[in-house]
Order: structure tokens, then sequence, then C-alpha cells
């Protein structure tokens, strides 16, 4: 790639819009051929749902993560973690509740809220000071021992229901295995042209701009990758599917903590400034617990909690900037 500093600003926001929908495109044939190579294994969609699935849709954050990182914009990485929690919570779990307000089911406030919140204070904690990479080991194992719970008990319960829903959504991924190999080479490859192009283009915007790369990665670079989110949760909030605009919810902001946190510590040790730890990762923190008490209360999110929820992520992002 040419020299990035010498290109005109519209050709660095091209990029960066380039390199976001490499990253959408990316990670959703990574989802179709990791599913489809599970499939052909003969594991069942549950698991393959509750797994495979589920990593692979974070691939776009994961990789432009990594590259940020090893690009020495930890900033980025940081302000891209921490900002598509906020992100998934102020701004998506908003819209699908201004679309439809959504009753939650009482298995994912009693289990899945408790290690949410736990493992965002397990984060915050091992920010301080910076993330080693045996704390990326650490959050890796939690993400490990995560997915064996949440298999054992979704086999336990023998829950048919869920099974459908996964057998639905991994339905049109593909069965041969050489077409599932190509896929997930293709799309790897795929993630890391469009994470390198992100990466570059944000960094010299924020430069010339002249604010952190840190709020960078905590608006443009997370809303960006967080629109395989926005799309599935306006999808399942105009169906009326509220377990799955909440679990969908849920799910992606514990595996942006346990998986790209840990995957990208773990490939490098992860500064962390004490400025992100003043404002930033406590909102997060607060809008993790303001969501669960808004399942908590009632089991259902209301328009006016969307709004709510709208106001104070909007409220975040002016103050980070200012």
């Amino acid at each position: 790639m040419p020299d990035i500093a010498s290109m005109p600003v519209f050709i660095l926001i091209a990029l960066l819009a380039i390199g976001l929908v490499a990253l959408f495109y990316g990670g959703d044939w990574l989802t179709d051929g990791a599913s489809g190579l599970a499939l052909a294994l003969k594991v069942s969609p549950l698991v393959v749902g509750l797994t495979i699935v589920s990593m692979s849709t974070s691939a776009p954050e994961l990789f432009a993560s990594l590259i940020s990182v090893a690009n020495d914009k930890p900033g980025l990485a940081m302000g891209n973690i921490v900002g598509s929690n906020i992100a998934n919570i102020g701004l998506i779990l908003a819209i699908g509740a201004l679309i439809a307000p959504f009753a939650v089911e009482t298995r994912l406030i009693k289990a899945e809220m408790p290690v949410l919140a736990a493992v965002t204070l397990l984060f915050i904690v091992l920010c301080i000071g910076g993330i080693q990479r045996w704390e990326g080991v650490l959050l890796l194992t939690v993400t490990v021992g995560y997915l064996v719970y949440i298999v054992r008990a979704a086999k336990k319960s023998g829950n048919q229901q869920l099974d459908e829903e996964f057998s639905e959504v991994v339905e049109n991924s593909p069965r041969s295995l050489g077409k599932c190999i190509w896929l997930i080479l293709f799309a790897t490859a795929l993630l890391a042209v469009g994470a390198d192009l992100l990466v570059r283009s944000a960094g010299e915007l924020a430069t010339r701009l002249g604010v952190s790369s840190f709020i960078i990665g905590l608006t443009v670079v997370a809303v960006g990758t967080s629109l395989p989110e926005l799309a599935a949760t306006i999808a399942a909030a105009r169906k009326r599917q509220a377990d799955i605009v909440a679990g969908n919810i849920v799910g992606s902001n514990l595996f942006n903590l346990m998986l790209i946190g840990g995957a990208t510590a773990a490939a490098f040790n992860f500064p962390v400034e004490s400025t992100w730890l003043r404002l930033e990762m406590p909102a997060m923190m607060a809008l993790t617990l303001l969501m669960w008490w808004m399942f908590f209360t009632d089991r259902k999110v209301t328009r006016l909690e969307g709004i709510i929820l709208l106001a104070i992520y909007f409220a975040i992002i002016l103050w980070s900037a200012s």
C-alpha cells in the first residue's frame, strides 16, 4: 500500500469504509464456512450455534483489535472492545426496544447476566496497569469454560426450541468440506485485509483530526464492527424474537471481553492508559448493570428504557470526545 500519510482525507475515509465492508462480509462468510465444516463433521446444530457461530460473529472485532495492537495502536483496540460493548447496550439494544419492546427470558437474567457482570468487572480489574499475556490466557480459559458450560446446560435442558433455532441459523451453510475450507481461508484473508485497511486509515484520520485513536476506536470502529449485531437485532426485533435480541447483545459483549480481549492480550502485552479507566470502562460497567436491572424489572425492555439507553450512549460519546 502507498504511504497512507500522503493520502487525502476522502481517500482515507473510503479505505476505512472498504475495511468495514470487508470485515462485515469476512465475518459472515467465516461463520458460514466454519458452521458448514462443523456440520459436515457431524457436530449438532445446537453446539455449532452456541460455539462456532457465536465466536465467528466476533471475528471482525478480533482481527481489528489484533492488528491494532500489532501496529502499536492499543488505543484503537481498546476503544473497539469497550466501545462495542457500550454500543451494543446503549445503541443496538435501545434500537431493538424502540422497534418493538420485548420480554426477556428468566434464564438470561439468572444465568448469563451474572456472568457478563462478573466478566466485565474482571476485565476492568485486569486493565489496571495493562493486561499481561498470562491475563490474556486467563480470559481465554474463562472463554473455554463458559462455552463448555453453555453447551452442557443446553443439552441438559433438552431445549428443542433452541436446537430448532440454531438449525435455522446454519441451514444455509455449505456442506462440502472443500467449499467450507476454501470459504474459511478466503474469509480469513478478507478479515485480515479489511482490518489492516481499517486500522491504518482510522489511525491516520485520528492523527489528522487531533483526537486519540481510542476515541476513533470507541466510535467509528466500534460501531462499524458492531454492524452485524445491529442488523441481527433489527431483524429479530421486527419478528418479535425477544430471546434473540437480548441473547445476541449479552453473548456479543461476553465474547468481546473474554475472546477478543483475551486473544489480543495473549498475543501481545496490552498496554492500557489510566485515562481509559476514568469514564469509558466505568460507563461500560454501569450500562451492563443497568441492562441487567432493566431485564430484571418486569422482565422486559420498554421503549422508554430504550430512549434512556440511547440518551446515555450519546452522552458517553460526547463526554469522551470533549
